[in-house]
């Protein structure tokens, strides 16, 4: 291996974003951000980096095994990694933002750095963007995010777009009662993560009847959100396991009055990625695209056990793929000597420009070696002929 090619290993999971997508993304992200700004979602930007005890702290710790750790040489204190940016927005709510006015609406934009990547998602490194409603807790709230993470996905141009609803916390409301051992819990975790309706049957011994068909309904409802909740509604559901299926429900009824057209699917026993969240979750997919475009659901803000919060974060590196490459961009060499004012006069007129350095050379040639578009001829730009179509 040559010196050169060795400086450009990088650690699995990391990559250079190189022209043209490196500015696609920045620019992607920005019209993200104006869409959530417009809507009354201020930007609020937290560090990459903060003591472990906070950063790690209460909904945190389902984040510890995914966050890089250091000593800070200052205070000699334990400090990680950001491996998600969510938590971090409500410590802010929580903390310096206390005594603003709930509902609370913010967004935010950066980098994250996580332990490992996924099968979907082998990149350790790569951009969040999102938006938290902080202090309501009624099914408006997570409609609200839900049609408007949808909308801002469909205004940069993703195709095929559907969101999957689910419920962590109505399987451990079905069962609670019934105390099961490491064992048949980590069974029951398996079967309806595969969706094993025979396997859960099998745990009818340990849950009693009613539970055990009551949990294999659960994975039959799971589909289209009409569908899905007609079969929630048939069952016989009681306590707090009833009050989930109506805010349920109710976040249906929400995002469907204000995003008709929007694909709504149901699974009422999902919950692989989502350990901190109290209520109904959401993830983006959009057809044909390789993993998750994003996810969000409800929590509990911080340490606040009467804070509650919506929220999504969408993965920019996924969102990229579901978008068209990007033009190429119209760029005019202007040869070695063209006066200032010219130049600023392009500028203004929307022009990137490419500036020649050496006298005499031939200004076609060079805006041709330069990947440009055009070449300045006469005060004016001029399409080279080998780009004309």
């Amino acid at each position: 291996m040559s010196y050169s090619s060795d400086k450009a290993l990088l650690p699995a999971g990391m990559c250079d974003i190189l022209p043209p997508d490196a500015d696609f993304e920045a620019e992607t992200t920005e019209r993200l951000m104006a869409f959530f700004g417009s809507r009354g979602y201020q930007r609020v930007k937290p560090p990459i980096i903060e003591f472990e005890e906070s950063l790690l702290a209460d909904n945190g710790a389902a984040m510890a095994s995914q966050s890089f750790r250091l000593m800070d040489p200052v205070s000699r204190r334990m400090m990680a990694i950001r491996p998600d940016m969510t938590l971090q927005v409500a410590r802010i709510a929580t903390t310096r933002l206390a005594n603003a006015p709930r509902p609370l609406r913010l967004s935010y934009a950066g980098q994250v750095l996580r332990v490992k990547g996924s099968q979907l998602r082998p990149e350790r490194q790569f951009g969040q963007v999102g938006a938290e409603l902080i202090g309501p807790s009624t099914p408006a709230a997570d409609a609200e995010v839900i049609i408007m993470a949808s909308n801002a996905l469909s205004l940069i141009g993703v195709p095929g777009l559907s969101v999957d609803l689910g419920l962590p916390a109505l399987v451990p409301a079905v069962i609670a009662g019934h105390d099961l051992d490491r064992e048949d819990e980590e069974r029951l975790h398996t079967a309806l993560e595969r969706k094993d309706a025979a396997s859960v049957a099998s745990l009818a011994g340990r849950l009693g009847e009613e539970r055990a068909e009551i949990l294999s309904a659960l994975l039959a409802a799971t589909g289209p959100a009409g569908r899905a909740l007609e079969a929630l509604g048939a069952l016989d559901l009681k306590g707090r396991a009833a009050a989930e299926r109506d805010v349920l429900s109710g976040v249906v009824e929400g995002v469907l009055a204000g995003a008709g057209d929007l694909k709504l699917t149901v699974d009422p026993v999902e919950n692989r990625g989502f350990e901190y969240h109290t209520g109904v979750t959401f993830t983006f997919f959009a057809r044909g695209v390789r993993g998750e475009l994003g996810r969000g659901g409800r929590y509990l803000a911080g340490d606040r056990a009467d804070e509650q919060a919506t929220g999504f974060t969408l993965f920019m590196d996924s969102v990229l793929r579901a978008l068209p490459a990007p033009a190429a961009q119209v760029r005019v060499y202007l040869p070695a000597g063209t006066g200032q004012d010219l130049e600023v006069e392009l500028h203004e007129a929307g022009w990137v420009t490419i500036a020649g350095l050496e006298e005499g050379a031939d200004p076609e040639a060079e805006a041709l070696r330069l990947g440009c578009t055009h070449v300045l001829a006469e005060g004016e730009p001029r399409e080279l002929p080998a780009r004309k179509k």
